[in-house]
């Protein structure tokens, strides 16, 4: 058999134009660890709400302008810099009663599908990891805000985002029982994550 190569090679550079196409309208945007942040809040004694937050959240959001289904978000955050204000409670949240950090020092989320619910409104589904553990877990976020440039002359935008999970899908199970039949501290976890995102100059 004769191959045509001039029409092989017409179509292979077809196939790459399209490709091009196909990626002409996503922006990959950085996220900001100086001014990002994941915050948790839990029921304790049944009475009252807890909050702590993780410092060096990092992660990379690529948005399609042209189609937002095809966006995708991949967010790191440093599970050993938890932090609720209380050294003693912050030590035993990193031990293996909790988070386990010297054996799972990351928590990760990747997303498996965007949506648009309304102008403004999105709702991610993706896969969270904790402690090693993988469950389906959404996100409703609010943005991302119309991008501004900063005075290095840098684009940014930011978007907020909120969930609950049930902390004993994750293996954290640590708990005590109250005489009074409650418990110290609750399973659900809500969650708000705060990210601003910039995109990289171009490498030099």
């Amino acid at each position: 058999m004769k191959l045509n190569f001039h029409r092989l090679g017409v179509t292979a550079g077809l196939a790459a134009t399209l490709a091009l196409s196909a990626n002409a309208g996503t922006t990959t945007w950085q996220i900001d660890p100086q001014h990002s942040s994941a915050q948790f809040g839990v029921t304790h004694l049944m009475i009252s709400t807890v909050r702590g937050e993780f410092h060096g959240v990092k992660g990379t959001v690529a948005l399609d302008d042209q189609d937002i289904t095809r966006s995708t978000v991949n967010v790191t955050i440093d599970a050993t810099s938890v932090d609720t204000r209380e050294p003693d409670r912050d030590k035993h949240l990193k031990s293996p009663d909790f988070l386990d950090v010297a054996n799972h020092p990351a928590i990760t989320f990747k997303s498996t599908k965007v949506e648009q619910v309304s102008p403004g409104e999105l709702k991610v589904t993706g896969d969270l990891t904790i402690r090693g553990v993988t469950k389906q877990v959404v996100l409703n976020v609010d943005g991302p805000k119309a991008p501004i440039k900063d005075p290095w002359g840098l684009q940014r935008s930011a978007v907020s985002a909120t969930a609950k999970i049930n902390r004993q899908d994750f293996g954290v199970s640590w708990n005590k029982t109250l005489d009074s039949g409650g418990v110290v501290v609750s399973d659900d976890v809500r969650i708000t994550l705060d990210v601003e995102m910039f995109i990289p100059p171009p490498a030099k």
